[in-house]
């Protein structure tokens, strides 16, 4: 690869970073995946910079005095740069070592998949006790909250899309406003349980189910799903003609690949990828059903829980009951406000895309996707006569943006490199994160955009990142290789609900293996294995 020339440094797709500064673009590139256009940045970076504060707030570890966004840039811990989203390691390792029981390490290796080299633990109980007060009250409010909130976007969201059509220019732009409030609000909460409550519970559980020699998957089940298999069930009833493919939509049709970026085209916009799964999925054997019944789960898992319970005594044992129940609650509400910014933010890109079709008609904009070029605030006011000049140039700028890659992790300013393809790894195994147990053997299936797959049932699934879109894709596979993320990243969380082996944070999955290589992952140990390459005879 070559060092990139000639790319803007200069725009709102690009942060200046203080040089002592540690980055990673791994967590919210499962939210944002690739470069964003420019309204998608104006929504994104400062709900971002407010959801990643809110969490630290509401536990007592940051004073309420720092949960608003800094004015001074190098204060601020998301930014963009080349486009992609990035947050500040160093901000939540510090952070994860004022928490008790908690470390900076530990929050940054289940967040990011690493740690940064130079960072040193300095554990402290200075926040101890605002830490005392705020968090026992966070978490005994927090699951009420994100369900009633998960509860009134949804009729909020049918509601707004509804109106999309007929609504004037004032009135989107008053409900686009609305929106974004709206999204700024559910990403935060969604940021609070899962720093609060989800990450840790996960990791307490880990330990001592590792400690029991059980697997914590095994203590989960049928405690109830994630909202991922919501959506894998009701997909599986349309292709058993239980459920309308129309009713399916109305409670799922926010979902899309890419649905974090705003110019991304949803199921309700385009069905054709839904209906394609739908014959995969009829296809199938009556047997291969999502397992949807809570109370065999259960049962199954008994034996696993009974192991887990006799392996401690005395204080363990109360605190192994205590972590299972508190895991039991938590753990399944991981993608619950998920759910609820994603639908604030369907409600932006159909106020967007209606915007751009009256200032098409209008003259102002060449086509309707040119509104995704300009800002929130830009489409909130008058727009400059030379509009279509700024659109065409950000354009541009995007498309530049795209040509290079950006190291998932850096110090500092990131060094981007001219994408130049063909660049054979002679290589025979890669290594990750272990995130799902178990190994198996398939034809690997490389995939950059689920509504162009072509996999079938035992294929394994390798991909760079993925979103919630992404799991009727995983249904079909035998196991998943993705290139960044960790522990608590959507692939891992889904591959264990599915119950397939996944290796996390291999970073050059997709761009070392080839779709029809056959190989072997180890799901425990986090390994990935060429077998045999593709064409190669032996």
């Amino acid at each position: 690869m070559a060092k990139a020339t000639g790319v803007v440094a200069a725009s709102a797709l690009h942060a200046v970073s203080p040089p002592d500064a540690s980055w990673s673009s791994v967590n919210l590139a499962e939210a944002v995946p690739g470069v964003m256009t420019p309204l998608c940045a104006s929504v994104w970076v400062p709900a971002s910079e407010l959801g990643l504060r809110a969490p630290f707030v509401a536990m007592g570890v940051l004073p309420a005095n720092q949960a608003a966004i800094p004015e001074r840039g190098e204060h601020r811990i998301t930014g963009a740069f080349y486009g992609r989203m990035a947050v500040r390691v160093d901000f939540l390792c510090a952070m994860g070592d004022l928490i008790p029981g908690q470390s900076g390490e530990a929050l940054s290796r289940d967040f990011f998949g690493f740690v940064p080299d130079d960072f040193v633990s300095r554990p402290s109980i200075r926040r101890l006790p605002s830490i005392a007060v705020r968090y026992p009250r966070t978490l005994l409010c927090i699951a009420r909250r994100i369900e009633r909130l998960r509860t009134e976007t949804d009729a909020w969201w049918r509601s707004a899309i509804g109106m999309i059509d007929s609504a004037s220019g004032e009135q989107l732009r008053s409900l686009m406003a609305e929106a974004i409030l709206r999204f700024q609000q559910t990403l935060a909460v969604q940021a609070v349980v899962s720093a609060c409550a989800i990450q840790p519970l996960h990791e307490q559980l880990t330990n001592l189910a590792a400690m029991a020699g059980v697997d914590a998957t095994e203590l989960l089940r049928g405690h109830g799903s994630h909202e991922e298999a919501r959506v894998l069930a009701d997909l599986w009833r349309v292709s058993r003609g239980s459920l309308e493919l129309s009713d399916f939509l109305a409670w799922h049709g926010y979902h899309c690949p890419g649905e974090g970026e705003l110019s991304s085209v949803t199921w309700r916009e385009n069905p054709e990828p839904v209906r394609k799964l739908v014959a995969q999925y009829r296809a199938m054997d009556d047997t291969a059903a999502p397992d949807s019944d809570p109370a065999a789960q259960r049962r199954a898992g008994k034996p696993a829980e009974s192991r887990f319970y006799a392996s401690f005594r005395g204080a363990q044992r109360l605190k192994s009951r205590l972590v299972l129940r508190l895991a039991r609650r938590f753990l399944p509400l991981r993608g619950v406000g998920k759910v609820s910014y994603l639908q604030s933010l369907d409600v932006v890109r159909a106020c967007a895309r209606r915007l751009g079709d009256q200032l098409v008609a209008e003259g102002v904009l060449g086509d309707r996707d040119d509104a995704f070029y300009l800002t929130a605030e830009e489409l909130s006011a008058s727009l400059p006569p030379d509009v279509k000049t700024i659109v065409a140039q950000r354009r541009k700028l995007r498309d530049e943006y795209r040509q290079v890659a950006v190291p998932s992790s850096w110090k500092g300013q990131p060094q981007p490199v001219v994408r130049t393809g063909g660049e054979a790894e002679d290589v025979t195994t890669l290594a990750g994160v272990g995130a799902s147990g178990g190994v198996v053997e398939g034809r690997a299936v490389v995939v950059d955009e689920p509504a162009d797959a072509d996999i079938n049932d035992g294929d394994i699934l390798i991909a760079r990142t993925t979103d919630p879109s992404w799991v009727s894709l995983m249904f079909l596979a035998s196991g998943l290789v993705v290139d960044i993320g960790g522990m608590m990243s959507h692939a891992a969380v889904v591959a264990r609900e599915l119950g397939i082996p996944c290796v996390m944070n291999t970073a050059r999955g997709t761009s070392t293996l080839q779709t029809g290589d056959l190989i072997r992952i180890d799901g425990a140990a986090g390994t990935v294995e060429i077998l045999q390459r593709i064409g190669v005879t032996t």
